[in-house]
Order: structure tokens, then sequence, then C-alpha cells
């Protein structure tokens, strides 16, 4: 393992732990030429989960890009990146069944809007309009109705 720092191609592991529920083993190494200290991690490497978009086209599943989603749903809200996190992490911890090599937009999506219909309804709307591409605001104001009336 290269030093982020120095570049030194040695280092001494100085902690192991388990994280993301097993999924992840987090190490603090500290560098045998510059003394800095980082942190590692390591996943088992698996064949990439594929997402089908609406249109057909196939892409590797990225977590990246569904952190980005929820984040700009639930911006200027009362909801903590902590919680953004763990949503995130719980619909990556569902998605990861081995036997499973595809899974639709669509799926995610649904996944999404009902962690966040419990955690914010505002950023539920939002991703909400986004997702399900609403037309017109007929369609807006009978998806509000049916949240209201679900209270």
């Amino acid at each position: 393992m290269k030093c982020p720092f120095c570049g030194f191609e040695e280092d001494r592991v100085i902690d192991s732990r388990s994280c993301q529920e097993g999924r992840a083993v987090r190490r603090r190494r500290e560098c045998l030429g510059c003394h800095q200290r980082f942190t590692t991690y390591e996943y088992i490497e698996r064949s990439p989960l594929m997402v089908v978009k609406r249109d057909g086209r196939r892409e590797p599943f990225d977590r990246e890009k569904l952190l980005a989603g929820i984040v700009t749903a639930c911006r200027k809200r009362p909801v903590s990146m902590d919680d953004i996190e763990a949503m995130v992490n719980e619909i990556e911890a569902e998605l990861s069944n081995p036997s499973v090599s595809e899974v639709t937009s669509l799926e995610i999506g649904e996944k999404v809007m009902e962690r966040l219909r419990r955690v914010d309804e505002v950023s539920y709307v939002r991703f909400a309009s986004v997702y399900r591409k609403f037309r017109d605001t007929s369609e807006f104001m009978e998806e509000l109705k049916g949240l209201l009336g679900k209270e």
C-alpha cells in the first residue's frame, strides 16, 4: 500500500475493525517512511450490479449517484448526512444479493422514495417529482393528496 503522504510502499497495520455491518474491514495504517497515519478499507470484490434504465440501457450501479440524488432531494431540509448515508447503506445492502446481477432504476427509485417518505415528506415530494416525471400540476397534486391522506 502506497502512503498517500510520501508514496513510500511499506506500512504497518495499527488497528483492524469490521465496518459497514461486516461488509468491509477498516484498517488504520502507519507509514514506515514518514510515520503519517492513514485509513484504508477492504471490500469483497463482486461482479458489478447492473442498473437497467427506463430506455433499456444498462450501466453499473453507482453508489455516489444514488447518494447525490438523495442529497439533492434533501437540500435545505432537516435531514442529516448520517441519515442520508444510512439510507444509501440500507438500499445498497438490499441490492447486494449475490444471486441478482441486474436491478431496474424503477426498483431503486421506489426504495429511495419509501425511505424519504419516512424521513422527510418534502424531500420525498421533491424526489418523486423528478423520479415520476409529472407531466402537469394535476399529477403532482394527486401525489400530494395521496401523501396527505396517509397520515
